[in-house]
Formats: structure tokens, C-alpha cells, sequence
């Protein structure tokens, strides 16, 4: 097992079975119910205050777009997000007539250009300015999170699941020794800013292994709040240094993670949590860490669909 990296799509994608798209499902437009009214949608759109999401899309496409409808949009909680936070439309972009033809002059769009997804108010006006190469889940889960914020709409915890951060420079990594590492995920992983937390093993000691998004969170803050709950004995950087007065030691090769067993240990007898599809790493490291307190708060990371799963295995 190997500590979950924010930036790799790779990591958060659903492997989608061909078998589910069809003419009327082309493979470049995903999985998501798409209308093709627009106007009807801007309508909607001011009775609900739901944004408009518009996807412009060669169908049929290019390999590029192929797998962005492949893996983007047909990543279940991506999928959940658009058709639930959103009124989604797609816009076929390589249509030299009609009503597709028409909006792309409306909008000023490029025919035959890659994917672009746009996000729209009643009034049509973009929410947040258009951007082109938005083609991974953490970069369109980033711009829908914008969009609802600047819509006053509320962004549910399941969709931040899927931005954490996407850049390697806002991502860092220390592990922490403490006398059980079960104790480290539980106490680490409710720390605001934390995305990932991993049990095992470095220098013959238990060490719980924390990925964090330091625009968010300092390292220092992270070792002063894990010294709070005594999950800091020791704190092992790349560079091995000593941060904010605790022992430091080297965040090296000689590092490996615990046994599949050892991991998330506060859940594993919710049996019925295994059930539950598309659960990501930041979601079972926050329902770990809460689960044993507030079970409410800790199912709060779980989209609707996937509460609705859980519901179910556990009947």
C-alpha cells in the first residue's frame, strides 16, 4: 500500500466497462445525463440556482477526448456532483449546422476543439472566467468548487475530496512516530489541511504517514498539533529536520507502510463501508479519524448516493 497522491487522476479514476456507452451515450461524453436544451436549462437554472455546466465536445472525438469522457466524466462522484450541483448540457462541437452550430457561435466557441467546460448563470453569463485544459478530476472538481462558492451555493466535503491540491509543490509529506500508529491516523486525520494519512514503519518505530496541502496547513502547525495529542515523539522530513522542537530524523527508502491490515483501523469493522463505491483516500482517512467520535460528521464526507449505499449493505 502506498500513501494516496492528490495530483495523480490515475488514483481517483473508476474504470468505466465499454459496454455502458451507446450512440445515444457516446463514450466522449461520459456517463452523466446530459441535456441538450440550453435555454430550458438558464431557465431552470433561475427557479433552482443550480449553475448551468456546459460541456462543448467533439462527438465523436479524438482518443484525448475519448478518455476524458472515459475517466473525468465518468468518475462516479464527478458524475454525482454535475448531475446534482448542476444542470449539465453538452454541446457537440463539431456540428456545422443546427442548434450545436448556433452555440458555438453564441458562446464564441472553436468548432473541432478539445473538451471545454464552462459554467454558467440564468442569465448565461460565464460564473467563473472560461479556462481550456480543465481535463483531469482534480481540475474540474476545482473549478465546480469555484463555481458554487461564487454562486453562494454550498460545497459539499465529497467533491473538496477530489481537489485537494493539484500541484506537487502544495502537497508535503512527513511521517510521525508515536507509540501506535492506529492512534496517529486517528488523531492526524482530523487536522484541517490533512489529505492523507498512512500507518507504518520507519527507523523500527510506528510512524504515521501524513500527506498534507501546505497551502492549507504548515508543517509547523502540523507538528505542533500532533505533539498536543502525543503523536509526535519524533517527526521525519525529506531533509531531515528538526521542527518545532521535536527530534527530528530522515524521511527516506527505509521507510514502508504497514500491512493492508494496519491501515484505517477505527473503520475496519464497518463491514458495510466496504461496500460503499468510489470512496477515495481522503474520504476513508476522514471517516476514520471521525467515525469513532461523530458518526454524523464522519458520514458527512460520504456523497448522497454513496450514504445511500452504506444504508444499504447495512441492512
Amino acid at each position: 500500500m502506498t500513501l494516496f497522491l492528490a495530483a495523480s487522476a490515475s488514483a481517483q479514476t473508476i474504470a468505466t466497462n465499454l459496454d455502458k456507452f451507446s450512440d445515444s451515450q457516446p463514450i466522449e461524453v461520459g456517463l452523466v445525463h446530459w441535456q441538450r436544451d440550453l435555454d430550458a436549462a438558464l431557465g431552470r437554472s433561475s427557479e433552482t440556482k443550480r449553475p448551468v455546466l456546459v460541456l462543448f465536445q467533439e462527438v465523436p472525438g479524438c482518443a484525448g477526448c475519448q478518455t476524458f469522457g472515459r475517466e473525468v466524466l465518468s468518475q462516479p462522484l464527478i458524475v454525482e456532483a454535475i448531475e446534482d450541483l448542476f444542470l449539465p448540457i453538452v454541446v457537440y462541437n463539431n456540428r456545422d449546422s443546427g442548434a450545436d452550430a448556433e452555440l458555438l457561435k453564441r458562446f464564441k466557441e472553436p468548432a473541432w476543439n478539445y473538451q471545454v467546460v464552462r459554467f454558467l448563470d440564468a442569465g448565461g453569463n460565464d460564473i467563473v472566467p472560461r479556462e481550456e485544459n480543465v481535463w483531469t478530476i482534480e481540475n474540474l472538481a476545482t473549478r465546480m468548487i469555484q463555481t458554487l462558492t461564487k454562486a453562494g451555493n454550498p460545497v459539499p466535503n465529497y467533491l473538496r475530496t477530489l481537489a485537494p491540491t493539484t500541484s506537487p509543490a502544495e502537497r508535503s509529506r512527513v511521517a510521525l512516530a508515536m507509540s501506535c500508529f492506529w492512534t496517529g491516523e486517528y488523531h492526524l486525520g482530523k487536522i484541517d489541511g490533512v489529505v492523507a494519512t498512512e500507518a507504518g514503519w520507519l527507523d523500527g518505530r510506528e510512524v504515521t504517514l501524513v500527506e498534507f496541502d501546505n497551502r492549507r496547513l504548515s508543517l509547523a502547525s502540523l507538528a505542533a498539533q500532533a505533539a498536543k495529542v502525543r503523536c509526535a515523539e519524533k517527526i521525519y522530513t525529506p531533509k531531515g529536520d528538526s521542527i518545532a522542537g521535536l527530534a527530528g530524523g530522515a524521511l527516506d527508502n527505509n521507510y514502508r507502510a504497514a500491512d493492508d491490515s494496519d491501515q484505517n483501523r477505527q473503520i475496519a469493522r464497518w463491514t458495510a463501508l466496504a461496500k460503499v463505491p468510489a470512496l477515495n483516500e481522503m474520504q476513508k482517512t476522514k471517516i476514520n479519524s471521525l467515525a469513532p467520535d461523530n458518526i454524523t460528521e464522519a458520514v458527512s464526507w460520504l456523497s448522497p448516493r454513496q450514504r445511500v449505499a452504506l444504508a444499504t449493505a447495512g441492512r
